[in-house]
């Protein structure tokens, strides 16, 4: 009997449907293919979040008719590799758990491989609004309805029914961001000058981590805008994670016109584009000036960031090669200096 080493191989020997979700720098899905070149070690992880792989891994056994959902952070090292250690001893537990035999497994099987993550080392609890973008993401690619909440969020921010706001529900909100056609897309952009700014805000959380057409973008830039003059940095630093879903001429393009005002670039906007705008920072010049910004903001985590920066392998050499060649009595060398003498 061929061992099982491997999520992959648990994954393939089961039979079971399978469906993956990145959940570290937002939620999005994850080919299996990917974290099979990661226990492979043929690939570095693409989206480490705080040196960990963050998974979700949602997968349906036999005649089960609600698939099981693990939510696991594999230890990565400083190359974004897999530190396979801690994972090999998950699936150890595993097979101790279900037996060797692993094919035709049942419901009871189902539970105590649930049971499992109680006391599982490697689990972790997503964010409110993380787990209901993945529910949402979930049931549309398995082709399960969406929530019972999607139909009065959707009629609210649509302004077809004037419901109180604070009876609208995360979920509902999650399930209108994934499912969203242009047209949606369209209406929603003409409403949100109107909404609250705590309906705004989770709308916001939800909307990071799908794509934001064109008119959505820009009318969350003006909200964001208008939410900065005020002085509400929550409202506008959501504004600033929504709009990371634009394309890069509309997303980086704000971002070009916040890293040139001193003003904006508090601790909270650096890291709102960092952890949610990232792929905009592969740009020659927006990186090295998202750097400088970061290096000049007292306030700011520039190691912290700078670091779990350059653990994105699409970033990793251009961080290095900017940090390399900063000269000694620039912001970022300033920086590093103050690093290397304590």
């Amino acid at each position: 009997m061929q061992p099982i080493d491997s999520f992959h191989d648990f994954f393939a020997r089961t039979g079971a449907e399978t469906w993956l979700y990145h959940m570290g720098r937002g939620v999005e899905p994850c080919e299996l293919e990917t974290l099979t070149a990661l226990e492979r070690d043929e690939r570095p992880w693409p989206q480490p979040w705080q040196g960990k792989a963050r998974l979700a891994m949602v997968f349906r056994l036999g005649e089960m008719e609600d698939p099981l959902i693990w939510f696991l952070a594999l230890p990565l090292d400083e190359q974004g590799r897999l530190d396979p250690a801690p994972r090999d001893a998950f699936l150890q537990r595993l097979l101790e758990t279900l037996g060797r035999n692993v094919q035709g497994l049942g419901r009871e099987d189902g539970e105590a491989i649930d049971n499992l993550m109680k006391d599982n080392p490697l689990a972790f609890t997503p964010s409110l609004p993380f787990q209901a973008v993945l529910h949402a993401r979930a049931s549309h690619d398995t082709g399960q309805p969406a929530s019972q909440h999607m139909e009065p969020a959707e009629a609210y921010l649509e302004g077809q029914q004037d419901l109180d706001w604070r009876a609208l529900g995360l979920q509902g909100l999650a399930d209108v961001a994934v499912r969203m056609d242009d047209d949606q897309a369209e209406r929603l952009a003409a409403r949100l000058p109107t909404l609250p700014d705590e309906v705004l805000a989770s709308l916001c959380y939800c909307l990071e981590h799908v794509g934001v057409s064109r008119p959505l973008a820009e009318a969350l830039r003006a909200r964001g805008e208008a939410a900065a003059e005020a002085g509400d940095i929550e409202t506008f630093c959501a504004c600033v994670r929504a709009v990371s879903g634009a394309e890069s001429t509309i997303a980086g393009a704000w971002f070009d016109a916040l890293l040139d005002d001193p003003e904006a670039c508090g601790p909270d906007l650096l890291a709102a584009i960092a952890g949610r705008g990232w792929r905009h920072l592969e740009d020659g010049e927006r990186l090295p000036r998202f750097l400088t910004r970061l290096a000049d903001t007292p306030r700011a985590e520039f190691s912290t960031v700078a670091r779990d920066l350059a653990l994105i392998p699409r970033l990793r050499l251009p961080v290095l090669m900017t940090l390399r060649e900063a000269a000694p009595d620039s912001a970022i060398g300033r920086r590093l200096g103050a690093l290397s003498r304590g």
